[in-house]
């Protein structure tokens, strides 16, 4: 009887520590990276972008596309394809 109550114990301690790690990715790791993959689909669908006045900035600000096909109000930060490494 002993023995089940220990083993038991292991598998509600075990159950108990892969819903702590699970709240812990859902609370604070999968935010990051939800918000992560939108703003990366969202510079995939930018339009009108400001990327500066040479042209070598390593961002560009630009309205994108909304899921309904308007374009957004608000500027998002894009990486700038063109933007030469090692510059700035």
């Amino acid at each position: 009887m002993k023995e089940a109550t220990g083993e038991l114990n292991m598998t509600v301690i075990t159950v108990v520590a892969i819903a702590a790690v699970a709240a812990f990715f859902y609370a604070f790791v999968w935010p990051s990276i939800k918000s992560t993959i939108q703003n990366n689909q969202r510079c995939s669908n930018a339009t009108a972008c400001d990327c500066g006045t040479d042209g070598n900035d390593k961002t560009c600000n630009c309205y994108y596309f909304q899921d309904d096909g308007t374009i957004s109000s608000t500027t998002i930060a894009c990486p700038n394809p063109d933007a030469q490494v090692g510059t700035k």
